[in-house]
């Protein structure tokens, strides 16, 4: 069934088809519209859910930890300041091995305050443990949120996952979504069953121990081991997902990149502006190409190199900053390009912040720059005031 929907509301429609056991929730904007739509469904008992309104985002991540912990499916939204008050219990649902499933509207952090969307949210939980997933528009949102309940609940990954889409720009514009029959989502998640929990494993368990030097190094190490696991069972259940939708879900999505002289790479709605100045370019016989970024968290490296690795000139956009290093996309092409003998040039590029317009005209400035070799190993900025 195809309906019309803002990227919030998609989020919330996955959520309501999945009907989660438990949902935390604490409004903030550009968020908000995530939770007021779910509320909705729990209130006209269109799900079975236990909807907990807590005092705050730390509330809420701790909350769905406690959920999680005990046995049942938990998720939850947020969006800026609230992932980052999170941050704290955001690490304890990882080294838990929590499944939790979370959509996060990218928002600007303050200071100065502002509500509009980059990925400085995000981006700053990269190395959190969470799986992380880009959605260009909301219908990747919805898709990628089943994604995510697959991928968190295999027993050999029990990572949670974040689920990304752009403030305002995807959370409160409207799009057609193509959306599954609710009897298919039920039977595509399946009933959860939790490896562990509090309440219903016969064995012994422990939650939250204490591990000083003894224990700690091996329990990330594990971590670590999990996200090996997601790069070799995302591709399983992307096909699945892939049967129901018709749509492909590859960590990386190639644009006219095939025989392409320079590239951008980008992730979330930066996507589709960019594809409209690539078929125009394309149009007047240049060969430029883009790369999407999908799955962030774990990092598809070989992906990245087999992409790029003819393309002579990268432009890599970043919607933040790593103040006083690499942005942390442009970080990750540079690490995933290393070993190539003959490698592209690189240019960082950093646009968006606070919501600043991208438009066409920068992108194509950027792409003109590329293709006549004008690269720098400094930053350099679209739409900013001189």
């Amino acid at each position: 069934m195809r309906k019309a929907l803002t990227g919030a509301y998609a989020a919330a429609e996955a959520m309501r088809q999945i009907n989660p056991d438990v949902v935390a929730a604490y409004p903030i904007t550009p968020q908000t519209p995530i939770m007021e739509r779910f509320a909705y469904f729990v209130n006209n008992g269109l799900v079975d859910t236990e909807l907990i309104r807590v005092e705050s985002e730390h509330s809420a991540m701790s909350a769905v930890v406690g959920a999680s912990a005990a046995g049942a499916r938990a998720m939850t939204a947020t969006s800026s300041v609230g992932l980052a008050l999170m941050f704290e219990v955001v690490n304890v649902a990882s080294g838990l091995r929590l499944p939790i499933v979370m959509n996060v509207v990218n928002r600007a952090l303050s200071a100065p305050i502002n509500i509009h969307g980059d990925h400085s949210d995000s981006m700053a939980c990269r190395d959190a443990g969470w799986i992380q997933i880009y959605s260009e528009n909301p219908q990747e949102v919805y898709e990628h949120t089943l994604l995510a309940i697959k991928l968190s609940e295999d027993h050999d990954i029990l990572l949670p996952s974040m689920i990304m889409q752009d403030g305002f720009i995807t959370s409160h514009s409207v799009e057609p979504v193509d959306v599954l029959d609710d009897e298919v989502v039920k039977q595509f998640v399946g009933e959860f069953k939790p490896k562990h929990s509090l309440l219903f494993d016969k064995n012994p368990l422990t939650v939250g121990a204490l591990e000083l030097y003894d224990y700690f190094f091996e329990t990330k190490r594990q971590q670590e081991e999990a996200m090996n696991v997601v790069k070799q069972k995302y591709y399983s259940y992307a096909e699945e997902l892939s049967k129901l939708t018709g749509n492909k879900y590859p960590m990386v999505e190639k644009y006219f990149l095939d025989d392409a002289e320079v590239a951008i790479v980008a992730l979330n709605s930066a996507v589709s502006t960019t594809k409209v100045v690539v078929d125009r370019l394309r149009a007047e016989g240049k060969k430029v190409g883009l790369l999407k970024i999908r799955l962030f968290r774990p990092f598809p490296y070989e992906e990245v190199q087999d992409a790029l690795k003819n393309v002579k000139f990268v432009g890599v956009l970043d919607r933040s900053f790593s103040f006083g290093a690499d942005a942390p996309v442009f970080a990750e092409i540079k690490n995933a390009l290393y070993d190539l003998e003959v490698k592209p040039k690189l240019q960082s590029y950093i646009f968006g912040l606070g919501g600043r317009e991208l438009y066409e005209r920068d992108i194509e400035n950027a792409f003109n720059q590329l293709l006549s070799g004008d690269v720098s190993k400094e930053k350099r900025y679209l739409n900013l005031r001189e």
